[in-house]
């Protein structure tokens, strides 16, 4: 399962709309999510998920289904397929590695209102070692190309009344960063949220842009930890928009790249997968 995209410009605003719950955007704000998907050429979100769910499917020999939390096909989508297959158990796995209850705990809930057989959920792998190996793995490579100043780790920002509220989201992203350093020489290093949205209430921060541009830093590297696929938040928001922050401040910015269905990624998930139906059976055993 991932967040969804719009297949084509006229889809827009029916994927804003259920992304707001039902509620349609203002005209401004149409035209601006418009203009964002129109500098990255859409995004290729759709097709990565299912690429990844093939390459999945035959790294593990298991039968792998794709559902979308905001776009077509919905979770609900994959899950009628799955049962007309003749499918009896499902693994749900939300291809986003930290939890939170209005993230990947929507997608926990899309699920078992459509599936009503057994169900293994996987709430999230941000701290499984294949994971961070997979990390390692991209930062190795960005690194060779140059030590960067500094090193940023990123993602998804989210209300901050998540806190209050006891969510792990913030605490989990700031462990898998420190597993990642504690498995090799980092630059200095620190997080930052990207991609905040204007509601009108306080978002999770700092902010990665302010963040850089208070670190001094000439030479950046983001590693945006909490994404595993390219999207609009990685093509727009660090290679469109971080990007035109850096020759605004006369500084470099680059990115690690993104796992999309690199074989170190797909072998990750086979994995947290395997894992996790270890997990359950271990427990009705115990």
């Amino acid at each position: 399962m991932a967040y969804g995209s719009p297949a084509t410009e006229e889809d827009i605003a029916a994927y804003f709309t259920h992304i707001r719950g039902g509620r349609a955007p203002s005209p401004e704000a149409l035209a601006e999510l418009t203009d964002r998907y129109r500098a990255v050429g859409q995004s290729p979100l759709t097709a990565i998920t299912r690429e990844q769910a093939k390459r999945l499917s035959e790294r593990t020999g298991m039968r792998a289904f794709v559902g979308m939390k905001h776009a077509p096909p919905f979770v609900a989508d994959g899950a009628s397929d799955a049962r007309r297959a003749g499918i009896t158990r499902l693994i749900g796995l939300p291809l986003a590695p930290h939890y939170a209850r209005m993230s990947l705990g929507g997608y926990e809930r899309s699920l078992r209102e459509a599936w009503d057989r057994e169900l293994i959920f996987v709430p999230g792998f941000h701290d499984h070692p294949a994971f961070i190996a997979a990390v390692l793995d991209l930062l190795r490579d960005a690194l060779a190309h140059g030590r960067p100043e500094r090193l940023f780790f990123t993602a998804h920002s989210l209300p901050a009344r998540i806190i209050a509220e006891g969510d792990p989201y913030r605490d989990q992203l700031l462990e898998s960063c420190r597993l990642v350093a504690a498995g090799m020489d980092l630059p200095p290093w620190e997080f930052a949220f990207q991609s905040a949205s204007q509601t009108g209430e306080p978002w999770l921060g700092p902010d990665l842009l302010e963040a850089i541009e208070k670190s001094g830093a000439q030479d950046a590297l983001v590693c945006p930890i909490g994404f595993v696929a390219d999207h609009l938040e990685i093509l727009y928001d660090l290679d469109v928009e971080a990007q035109a922050f850096a020759r605004d401040h006369g500084i470099r910015i680059r990115r690690t790249r993104s796992f999309n269905a690199e074989p170190h990624f797909i072998d990750a998930l086979a994995r947290i997968v395997a894992d996790a139906i270890e997990e359950r059976v271990t427990a009705r055993t115990a």
